[in-house]
């Protein structure tokens, strides 16, 4: 442990520590926090937060919750193949399903999870059958920008979960240029061997820079390659993007089913962390067939299935979501509003959607921003310091009021004119 002790005190001295910060209590965008380093509380107004609806103090949310617990306990103490199968799991795959336009889904404790079993499922075919062997081996290309879950699923694709040694064809993963179409058809074209099987792999809102997979250009290319499967990560896009919140393809005005006119087979994963209210992701598809390998895959046979509560808030924030497409639209004038105000005081807001990175200039600290936006003006937003260019990550909700989103960009001016003028002076 010697040499963790040492890494972990030059991270220190190093100020690569992010600031500890232990919420109380919330109410709409006010949060009660508690300064871990000093135990100082304070009561500030939230732009990092992942719910982009509001939908986590949604009374109906809490109440589905609340039930769940009464009715079933509050776990399932079991996997989904034993006994950990309920029926709001069943009832929150079908819900999925139809807000999706894919018929079959399957549910996982949480991304991460869920992008190794497509891995599992996909490459390695889950578990060995008597009398069945398969001998294409698997090309995936992936954008380079793509989330941690996939970066981590395809570094551990080229072996099935769980065994050190694997016997099946062998797995290629090859990365292209962040959205560039171009870039991706060269690479297929240069990888691509004739008895592979192809898989895509893309973030459909990227969640650090906060702009979009160009989905119908994505198809235009692999519909070249009959059969190629392509994955889109809605993490962000879920309850976001589209005129109701269903995410990339309708923001696109597109269904899943026209990629499948097209020769390629769409699966979407969606996360219930950031629209959902609760944790958890699941991954849907057209191919029946696919569910079953998902369900025994190592992340679903060696894990507890989604928990009661979890899957409940889950279902009913769908459910909300479904009824309620005013709130997408909130969410979506909010972005646009908010984004309005940043550009008008010369802040470079990059994307386009309610994931807004502010990008800094390379001589300005982004954890001190934002802890002087904290310490000074009662705003929490995220500063991202040393896994991207230096930046601050906001998001914009369905809840923000103007106001909010006024004194937002007010104590950003503010904080900007002193860090600056400090900045260049020094």
């Amino acid at each position: 442990m010697q040499v963790v002790k040492e890494y972990v005190q030059r991270w220190y001295e190093s100020g690569l520590d992010p600031d500890e910060y232990i919420c109380h209590r919330k109410q709409g965008n006010l949060v009660e926090i508690e300064e871990a380093s000093t135990g100082r509380r304070r009561t500030v107004l939230t732009f990092c937060t992942n719910d982009v609806l509001g939908l986590v103090q949604n009374p109906a949310v809490q109440q589905a919750a609340i039930d769940a617990i009464v009715n079933y306990g509050t776990s399932n103490s079991s996997t989904s193949v034993l006994s950990g199968r309920i029926d709001l799991h069943r009832r929150l795959e079908d819900e999925i399903s139809a807000f999706k336009h894919l018929p079959h889904t399957q549910l996982f404790l949480n991304a991460w999870m869920a992008m190794q079993a497509l891995m599992d499922a996909f490459c390695h075919l889950a578990i060995p059958v008597p009398g069945f062997q398969n001998t294409r081996e698997t090309l995936i290309l992936t954008d380079v920008l793509n989330h941690g879950c996939i970066v981590s699923a395809l570094a551990n694709a080229g072996t099935r979960s769980g065994k050190l040694f694997g016997y099946s064809p062998r797995v290629r993963v090859r990365a292209y240029r962040h959205c560039d179409i171009e870039d991706l058809a060269r690479k297929l074209k240069r990888y691509v061997k004739p008895d592979d099987r192809l898989m895509v792999v893309s973030d459909a809102v990227f969640s650090m820079d906060g702009d979009l997979a160009p989905l119908p250009e994505m198809i235009d290319v692999l519909s070249n390659y009959e059969g190629s499967v392509l994955v889109m990560d809605e993490a962000h896009a879920s309850g976001a993007i589209g005129a109701t919140g269903r995410g990339i393809y309708e923001h696109f005005g597109i269904l899943p089913q026209d990629a499948i006119a097209r020769g390629v087979v769409p699966l979407i994963m969606t996360t219930f962390s950031k629209f959902g209210a609760s944790v958890g992701a699941a991954i849907s598809t057209h191919v029946e067939e696919l569910k079953p390998l998902l369900n025994v895959s190592p992340t679903s046979i060696g894990t507890c299935s989604l928990a009661p509560p979890l899957t409940a808030a889950a279902l009913e924030a769908i459910r909300q979501v479904r009824q309620h497409p005013e709130l997408v639209q909130r969410l979506q004038e909010n972005t646009r509003y908010l984004r309005e105000r940043l550009v008008e005081n010369d802040f470079m807001a990059i994307g386009e959607t309610n994931v807004i990175p502010v990008i800094l200039p390379d001589d300005v600290n982004p954890k001190h921003f934002a802890r002087a936006l904290m310490n000074d003006h009662g705003l929490w937003v995220s500063p991202i310091w040393f896994i991207a260019k230096p930046r601050l990550r906001i998001t914009a909700n369905a809840t923000h009021t103007r106001e909010e989103m006024d004194r937002l960009v007010a104590g950003m001016v503010a904080v900007r004119d002193r860090v600056y003028k400090q900045t260049i002076s020094a």
